[in-house]
């Protein structure tokens, strides 16, 4: 099988979103239990955008191609493969989704449904296992606990809800803005809270006597304090990210995450086997 020439968004190094240069590169044939997908859509997510700034510690070194998941038809199979060409798939991937091809380790391949198109194919796999590891396996989420989840209109929010309810979970959604409260309505959170500085207040009030046993965190600073300190005793804070370091523009505010890593909350380890937290 001949090689391919395919495009590809490469970086020379991380720092700046204007660094993405789309460039044509070969593309060898796929080998042993590979497949060949040709690329139709990808996620764009927060991941993607703080590794091209360079704030992601996964981030390869050097020159790399951005892209955690994406879907698309496959074309070509190595020896071993269980696919066929021409079946649809979705995918995730270690970096390197922004490009036209790519040779794929067929254990991250999976098939899409049939009645999704490529973008739901394609935005579906990192947001998804992101909100299931941080329930399950990391929060050992159990039947009718009750869930604070951060950034809930978001795509890990809402898959993070709708799992949390199989579970018949009290579900509190925290969002930025008050126009995205009917999302969360719609969506069955139980609770929804617009962020602000009287957070600490408008939660306990959504808690009414309950205890906060998990918390999906994704803000940072005062918002990570604030949730952790409200958890009851055997609660578990799982850390997903940290938007406030965000900001607008094609490279980081400097002088902003600075501030905000000066002023981020300092947890002592130890003590928390004394508060039985996590």
């Amino acid at each position: 099988m001949p090689e391919l020439t395919r495009q590809v968004y490469r970086m020379p190094k991380a720092g700046s979103i204007g660094h993405l240069n789309l460039q044509s590169e070969s593309l060898s044939e796929p080998g042993p239990q590979e497949v060949r997908i040709a690329v139709q859509a990808i996620g764009l997510n927060f991941a993607d955008i703080f590794a091209m700034w360079g704030l992601y510690s996964a981030t390869p070194q050097g020159s790399f191609i951005p892209g955690l998941e994406y879907a698309g038809v496959i074309e070509a199979v190595g020896p071993g493969s269980t696919f066929q060409v021409g079946d649809r798939v979705m995918a995730v991937i270690r970096f390197g989704g922004y490009a036209s091809h790519i040779n794929a380790d067929q254990r991250y391949v999976i098939p899409l449904p049939a009645a999704w198109d490529m973008g739901q194919g394609a935005a579906f796999l990192v947001q998804v296992l992101t909100a299931y590891y941080a329930l399950r396996p990391l929060g050992d989420l159990q039947q009718g606990q009750t869930v604070l989840v951060h950034s809930a209109a978001g795509g890990v929010g809402l898959w993070a809800n709708r799992i949390a309810q199989k579970w018949g979970a009290f579900t509190i959604g925290s969002v930025g803005r008050a126009e995205k409260l009917p999302l969360l309505e719609k969506e069955g959170y139980n609770r929804g809270i617009v962020r602000g500085k009287d957070f600490a207040e408008k939660l306990d009030q959504a808690l009414d006597g309950r205890e906060l046993d998990i918390v999906l965190e994704c803000i940072g600073g005062k918002i990570l304090r604030q949730s952790f300190e409200a958890m009851a005793p055997m609660g578990r804070l799982i850390a997903y990210g940290s938007a406030q370091y965000a900001s607008r523009g094609k490279r980081p505010n400097y002088l902003k995450l600075l501030y905000y890593y000066l002023q981020r909350p300092k947890l002592d380890i130890q003590n928390t086997i004394n508060l039985n937290k996590s």
